[in-house]
Protein backbone atom coordinates (compact mmCIF):
# COMPACT_ATOMS: atom_id res chain seq x y z
CA UNK A 1 0.00 0.00 0.00
CA UNK A 2 1.45 3.22 -1.22
CA UNK A 3 1.10 5.78 2.19
CA UNK A 4 2.22 8.69 -0.49
CA UNK A 5 -0.75 7.62 -3.13
CA UNK A 6 -3.44 7.35 -0.12
CA UNK A 7 -2.55 10.84 1.46
CA UNK A 8 -2.89 12.78 -2.16
CA UNK A 9 -6.12 11.25 -2.51
CA UNK A 10 -7.12 12.02 1.04
CA UNK A 11 -6.13 15.31 -0.08
CA UNK A 12 -8.19 15.24 -3.17
CA UNK A 13 -11.38 14.40 -1.46
CA UNK A 14 -10.90 16.88 1.18
CA UNK A 15 -10.37 19.41 -1.58
CA UNK A 16 -13.96 18.22 -3.19
CA UNK A 17 -15.75 18.39 0.30
CA UNK A 18 -15.32 21.74 0.49
CA UNK A 19 -16.05 22.70 -2.95
CA UNK A 20 -19.25 20.84 -2.59
CA UNK A 21 -19.92 23.25 0.50
CA UNK A 22 -19.08 26.03 -0.53
CA UNK A 23 -21.53 25.22 -3.69
CA UNK A 24 -24.05 24.30 -1.22
CA UNK A 25 -24.31 27.18 0.67
CA UNK A 26 -25.14 29.10 -2.63
CA UNK A 27 -28.01 26.70 -3.95
CA UNK A 28 -31.23 26.62 -2.57
CA UNK A 29 -34.39 24.86 -2.20
CA UNK A 30 -37.90 26.14 -1.54
CA UNK A 31 -40.90 24.35 -0.37
CA UNK A 32 -44.36 25.13 0.37
CA UNK A 33 -47.64 24.59 2.58
CA UNK A 34 -51.27 25.41 2.33
CA UNK A 35 -51.71 25.01 -1.41
CA UNK A 36 -48.92 27.92 -1.57
CA UNK A 37 -49.49 30.19 0.72
CA UNK A 38 -46.51 29.71 2.74
CA UNK A 39 -43.31 29.30 0.85
CA UNK A 40 -40.48 28.77 2.84
CA UNK A 41 -36.03 29.09 1.04
CA UNK A 42 -33.11 27.30 2.65
CA UNK A 43 -29.97 27.13 1.80
CA UNK A 44 -28.05 23.55 0.87
CA UNK A 45 -26.17 24.48 4.61
CA UNK A 46 -29.65 23.96 5.86
CA UNK A 47 -30.00 27.72 6.63
CA UNK A 48 -33.40 29.20 6.49
CA UNK A 49 -33.10 32.73 4.23
CA UNK A 50 -36.94 33.29 3.50
CA UNK A 51 -40.20 32.80 4.59
CA UNK A 52 -43.43 34.20 2.43
CA UNK A 53 -46.77 33.93 4.01
CA UNK A 54 -49.75 35.16 1.39
CA UNK A 55 -52.18 38.20 3.07
CA UNK A 56 -55.13 35.48 2.92
CA UNK A 57 -52.96 33.02 4.97
CA UNK A 58 -53.57 35.08 8.23
CA UNK A 59 -56.67 34.54 9.98
CA UNK A 60 -56.68 36.45 13.25
CA UNK A 61 -59.17 33.86 14.19
CA UNK A 62 -57.38 30.76 13.31
CA UNK A 63 -53.62 31.79 14.13
CA UNK A 64 -52.44 27.67 14.55
CA UNK A 65 -53.33 26.96 11.17
CA UNK A 66 -51.09 29.76 10.02
CA UNK A 67 -48.26 28.04 12.57
CA UNK A 68 -48.63 24.46 11.30
CA UNK A 69 -48.15 25.59 7.66
CA UNK A 70 -45.06 27.33 8.51
CA UNK A 71 -43.93 24.62 10.59
CA UNK A 72 -44.99 22.25 7.72
CA UNK A 73 -43.31 24.44 4.57
CA UNK A 74 -39.66 24.96 7.25
CA UNK A 75 -39.50 20.87 7.57
CA UNK A 76 -39.90 20.07 3.90
CA UNK A 77 -37.72 22.83 2.67
CA UNK A 78 -34.84 21.71 5.82
CA UNK A 79 -35.52 18.07 4.48
CA UNK A 80 -35.23 19.01 0.73
CA UNK A 81 -32.02 20.81 1.99
CA UNK A 82 -30.43 17.73 3.29
CA UNK A 83 -31.40 15.78 0.43
CA UNK A 84 -29.47 18.16 -1.80
CA UNK A 85 -26.65 17.88 1.21
CA UNK A 86 -26.50 13.98 0.98
CA UNK A 87 -26.51 14.24 -2.93
CA UNK A 88 -23.99 17.14 -3.08
CA UNK A 89 -21.16 15.52 -0.59
CA UNK A 90 -21.94 12.08 -1.09
CA UNK A 91 -20.74 12.61 -4.45
CA UNK A 92 -17.57 14.14 -3.40
CA UNK A 93 -16.71 11.69 -1.06
CA UNK A 94 -16.87 9.04 -3.42
CA UNK A 95 -19.36 7.10 -1.49
CA UNK A 96 -17.79 6.87 1.38
CA UNK A 97 -20.94 8.20 3.48
CA UNK A 98 -20.58 8.99 6.71
CA UNK A 99 -18.75 11.55 8.83
CA UNK A 100 -20.14 14.91 7.53
CA UNK A 101 -21.42 15.77 10.70
CA UNK A 102 -25.19 16.07 9.13
CA UNK A 103 -28.01 13.55 10.16
CA UNK A 104 -28.35 10.50 7.85
CA UNK A 105 -25.29 10.52 6.02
Amino acid sequence: MDMNKMMKQMQEMQAQMVKAQEELANETVEASAGGGVVTVKATGALEIVEVKIAPEAIDPDDPDLLADMILAAVNEALRSAQGLAESKLGSAMGGLGGGLGLPGL
